[in-house]
């Protein structure tokens, strides 16, 4: 398909919100043995509940798979998920795969952003990342969409959208050097227009304590519809986290969005906290000599790294102590949908969860729809 020139916002196209119609769901298959303990097995099993419970919410699946891996993954899916043969570094597709755009008009198209494996060579969490930065116009080929190539570094899970001219990001991760440097918060907010079509930016600070990507907004907080936010939340003073979440509920509750509405709150409790077993830890194939590199570290989980399907939202399952609650909280947030939990702890051992691990393909529908 065509790379296009100038820009989503030139020729009429937004980011659609997660809530609104979709048409499928990518997902990758996790097989790397540095990020992925005994042999990604655990993980694919957890990716295979993720992709089964996606399908069931209303959102057909596809799973890109390795050559080396197809009929594993094959066996291990039911015959609702397409699985389809793709090449690439880790199964990470909402930061790798495309972020797609509609006009209302009947068009999608998508957004191939640069990648850099969060950070490149300062900071990044892997080397090389070159065919990582090729699965969106892989699957851009496959869905037979025109392609934007973005001029600038970004992941989808840094961005989340209310549909209506909104963006939630973090300083921590847009601002950061390893990223666009030189760029300015002027800059980034002019090109986040462009390419996804929107009209104000709300800036938080951090992300999430101990996310490996630099802080992505999609663990901290998100969009359940037009001025209404989760937050990832938690009571306990001593946790580095309390910091962040009070900071971002400031700067929430002093924000209006791009209808000049002021928003909604929703805090959403923080899991755990969670650490890296011993076991766990040594699971993976080691980075270099010395210690495993997860030995003793904590995890960024967070219950708002969820994926809102057609029919459902399907929800990680991080910690018996609040697993219930916040399925009960989303149930409310969402009328209408089913909430369906996926034990996720396997994927939470790569450094996301459910959200990191799927990209949306938006219906592309008319306005008189």
């Amino acid at each position: 398909m065509p790379t296009l020139t100038g820009t989503p916002a030139d020729d009429g196209f937004r980011m659609p919100a997660e809530w609104e119609p979709h048409e499928g769901c990518w997902m990758l298959w996790p097989e790397r043995p540095d990020n992925w303990r005994a042999g990604a097995k655990p993980a694919q099993a957890a990716f295979a509940a993720v992709a089964h419970a996606v399908a069931d919410a209303g959102d057909p699946v596809t799973v890109g798979v390795s050559a080396a891996q197809f009929r594993h993954a094959r066996a291990s899916l039911s015959a609702a998920v397409r699985v389809v043969e793709l090449s690439f570094d880790d199964a990470w597709i909402r930061d790798t795969g495309p972020t797609f755009v509609v006009d209302g008009r009947g068009g999608r198209r998508g957004v191939d952003w640069i990648f850099n494996a969060w950070g490149g060579l300062e900071g990044g969490l892997y080397f090389p990342w070159d065919a990582d930065d090729q699965v969106a116009g892989k699957v851009l080929e496959i869905e037979r969409s025109d392609r934007y190539r973005a001029p600038f570094v970004l992941e989808g899970g840094s961005v989340h959208v209310d549909g209506e001219g909104t963006c939630l990001t973090t300083e921590q991760c847009l601002l950061n050097p390893n990223r666009n440097p030189g760029r300015s918060r002027e800059q980034l907010e002019r090109l986040l227009s462009d390419y996804l079509g929107i009209e104000r930016v709300i800036w938080l600070g951090a992300g999430v304590h101990a996310d490996e990507t630099n802080g992505h907004i999609d663990n901290l907080a998100c969009f359940v519809r037009p001025g209404v936010v989760c937050l990832t939340w938690t009571d306990d003073e001593q946790d580095p986290q309390h910091a962040i979440s009070r900071d971002a509920l400031e700067r929430l509750e002093r924000a209006t969005d791009a209808r000049g509405r002021p928003l909604e709150v929703h805090k959403v409790p923080l899991p755990g906290p969670l650490h890296y077993s011993e076991e766990e830890a040594r699971g993976t194939d080691r980075r270099g000599d010395g210690e495993p590199w997860r030995l003793g570290r904590r995890m960024p989980g967070s219950y708002v790294n969820f994926y809102v399907a057609n029919r459902g939202v399907v929800v990680p399952l991080l910690d018996p102590l609040h697993d219930e609650q916040v399925l009960a909280q989303l149930g409310d947030l969402f009328p209408g949908r089913d909430v369906i939990g996926v034990p996720a702890r396997e994927v939470l051992l790569g450094g996301g969860n459910v959200h990191c691990i799927t990209q949306q393909v938006p219906a592309p529908l008319s306005w008189s729809n």
